[in-house]
């Protein structure tokens, strides 16, 4: 039988992802009980000036360490933190200040488009909502909700791998995707908790419940975590 008329293979179904069951709330607000036991006001780890050079660090730090956006935006903080500095300086001069950070040349070019906007449309001011915010070069949903979060204080959850990874092996807000993570937060953290509560998460997964070997020894949720990931030495 030539190849033209050999019947079609039949493509294997594809395999189901079955999520855990999120906790019940009572186990869910004694995760958060704990967090801020532990660490009463959590920061963010990336370093700003006011609410424009936090913006302009978030958009940076999008497959970068915070660490990374830090060496590099701390010298350029210093003569730019508004969007006509940054705009004044140019392209060329934003990039060679942050060549050391991931994507640099189409984050330098996003920086440069985004000063520009804030300028033409927002009167130099970084905007306090969510769609004016993703109207702007270089922000995504989550870099709007760090934003709202950290410079005007709304209760938001901005999903990064270390949230998504703690939602699901804490059955906080399991899902399959970063949005169903973030929806499946709103709902589930107590208002209380809502407002430091992706700094906890955050933190937690980068410090702790880090993804190839988590420090479940040392873990103030240990005792509540069933995840197939959890290490006994």
């Amino acid at each position: 039988m030539d190849q033209q008329n050999r019947p079609a293979r039949a493509r294997p179904p594809a395999k189901r992802i079955t999520l855990p069951r999120a906790r019940k709330p009572a186990e869910v607000r004694e995760i958060f009980s704990r967090f801020q036991a532990a660490n009463p006001e959590p920061k963010g780890e990336l370093e700003s000036v006011n609410a424009f050079t936090l913006l302009v660090a978030v958009v940076l730090s999008a497959q970068a360490t915070d660490a990374g956006v830090n060496k590099a935006t701390r010298p350029l903080f210093a003569i730019a933190d508004t969007p006509a500095k940054m705009l004044a300086l140019g392209e060329e001069t934003v990039r060679n200040y942050i060549k050391t950070i991931g994507l640099f040349r189409t984050k330098a070019k996003n920086v440069i488009a985004l000063c520009e906007k804030l300028i033409a449309e927002f009167g130099g001011e970084v905007p306090a909502t969510r769609e004016a915010l993703e109207s702007l070069p270089g922000v995504g949903r989550k870099t709007a909700n760090v934003v709202l979060n950290i410079a005007f204080g709304e209760i938001t959850h901005a999903v990064d791998t270390h949230v998504f990874r703690v939602s699901n092996r804490l059955r906080i807000a399991p899902g399959k995707n970063v949005l169903q993570v973030e929806m499946g937060l709103e709902k589930a953290i107590p208002g209380e908790f809502g407002r430091h509560a992706h700094h906890w998460l955050i933190l937690h997964g980068r410090y702790t419940c880090k993804a190839l070997r988590p420090e479940c020894g040392r873990c103030i949720q240990n005792d509540l975590c069933d995840s197939p990931d959890k290490r006994t030495i």
